[in-house]
């Protein structure tokens, strides 16, 4: 966790200072990385950034938090009790406006960097007979960990099918991607919402389960009404067929950006520093899961990053020789 006392991201002196020259720098830091839970991509990719970062950057001791996800890094993010987060787009926009989850307490993130797609997964499997979000209605389901963008986008995809999500379903759940596949195979919910990268180990699970054939529920055609309520964060996609063991269909549906995000008051020097060392190592990150291989130049775009950028990281992304419009 973060040593300070001016809930700064992180202090690169114990006494909470930022020191002049990143080189020189030999105090022992810590940085606390909020990713998510166990199941999804933002915990290994975390993982592989924390051991870049502990080696590259002079006495830097990086460690990652398993969270239940975006809204709850946020939240950690504003009590300044982690330095650095990974984040859905539409978790961070609301976090910096204190709506929803946030409760009026608005979040100074900024974002340092866009990496790769998150997308919304509604996975069930053929013996359910859910075909739609339609279908649904009456069945056992999870809608994502507490504290998750998981349930922020399921809440938002249920309420444009038009489906209560306190009355419409038998019971529900709100469980993490991989409690949710061991509720699947226990026979105790009928389909769950996840947004990840993909693959996700959680899905990949249940789809290559003796017995189970995995269904992917298409719900693309509900972007254009969300949009018009929440914003331009959400975009439709397609998780190609055989993305996933069994899956023998593209699935239609809707994905968001995912950011790397600090306060807004970290040290210039320290988001410079982060930002070397992982654009440097990249294909290391690439190497820890198939998502790494998406943090790349042209994604570094304002729009995509939905949040303001950190003055550092505007600088750092331009002189890499990103437009950002």
């Amino acid at each position: 966790m973060i040593k300070t006392t001016r809930r700064q991201a992180l202090a690169f002196t114990a006494a909470g200072l930022a020191l002049p020259g990143l080189a020189r720098a030999q105090t022992s830091q810590q940085l606390a990385i909020a990713t998510g839970t166990t199941g999804g991509v933002y915990y290994p990719l975390g993982g592989g950034l924390a051991n870049l970062l502990s080696r590259h950057i002079p006495g830097m001791s990086a460690t990652v938090e398993v969270t239940g996800g975006s809204v709850a890094n946020n939240q950690l993010l504003g009590a300044g009790r982690v330095g650095l987060i990974f984040s859905q787009v539409d978790a961070s926009v609301d976090g910096l406006a204190g709506n929803g989850p946030y409760r009026g307490r608005k979040v100074p993130v900024r974002a340092i960097a866009v990496l790769y797609t998150n997308r919304m997964q509604v996975v069930t499997t053929t013996s359910t007979g859910i075909h739609s979000i339609a279908d649904m209605k009456g069945k056992r389901i999870s809608t994502g960990a507490p504290g998750s963008a998981t349930e922020l986008m399921a809440f938002r995809l249920i309420e444009a099918a038009g489906l209560d999500r306190d009355k419409d379903f038998r019971a529900r759940e709100r469980l993490s991607p991989a409690e949710s596949t061991n509720a699947i195979k226990d026979g105790k919910i009928d389909a769950y919402f996840f947004v990840s990268g993909v693959p996700t180990s959680a899905v990949t699970d249940l789809a290559a389960s003796p017995g189970v054939t995995i269904q992917l529920v298409d719900h693309d055609q509900y972007v254009p009404s969300i949009i018009e309520k929440y914003g331009p964060v959400y975009f439709p996609e397609v998780i190609p067929a055989g993305t996933y063991p069994g899956q023998t269909t593209d699935n239609k549906q809707m994905s968001v950006a995912n950011i790397l995000g600090m306060r807004e008051d970290a040290p210039a020097e320290l988001v410079t520093a982060i930002l070397q060392v992982a654009w440097q190592y990249r294909a290391e990150l690439a190497q820890v899961h198939a998502e790494g291989r998406n943090f790349k130049l042209d994604s570094q775009k304002t729009a995509a990053a939905g949040v303001p950028w950190h003055p550092a990281a505007e600088a750092f992304w331009r002189a890499q020789g990103a437009t950002l419009a």
